[in-house]
Parts: structure tokens; sequence; C-alpha cells
């Protein structure tokens, strides 16, 4: 058998010298953190979703609520909202 072993010159180097390690991170301003109401856990944060998905949905909405990146649903409810 024939075994042909094919090299790229100057192949291999991919991600770039470690002297830039870091340069994007080093370069961004510090942001101190804000201070929060703390998350509440357990049965607490059951009961705060289950009265967001189901219990407080308002029916002008029509239900779900829909995230600002899709354009169907946004569409959809503006065509539902021009008919009425």
């Amino acid at each position: 058998t024939l075994h042909l072993v094919l090299r790229l010159r100057g192949g291999g180097k991919v991600h770039g010298s470690l002297a830039r390690a870091g340069k994007v991170k080093g370069q961004t301003p510090k942001v101190p953190k804000q201070d929060k109401t703390k998350a509440k856990t357990g049965r607490a944060h059951k009961r705060e979703t289950y009265n967001r998905r189901y219990v407080n949905v308002s029916a002008d909405t029509g239900g779900k609520r829909v995230g600002p990146n899709n354009n169907a649903a946004r569409l959809a409810r503006e065509a539902a909202a021009a008919e009425a």
C-alpha cells in the first residue's frame, strides 16, 4: 500500500500568539456591580413563576410574552391588531 502524507506549508497556527491573550478584556473599562435585591428561591420562586406565566396574563397581549428578536410573532400580533 502507498501512504501519502500531505502537509500544508505554514499550517497549524490558528489562535494567534499568546502575547495578545486577554487584549479585549484588558481594554474594557471596569464597571462596578450594582446592588440588586436577592432573588427568591425554592417554593417562593416557583410561585412567582406560576403567577407570571398563568395568573397575571392579560387578554390584550395575547398570552405568552415574546422576546425582542421574534419577528414572526411580532408580525402576527400586528396583523391581528390591524384586523381588530
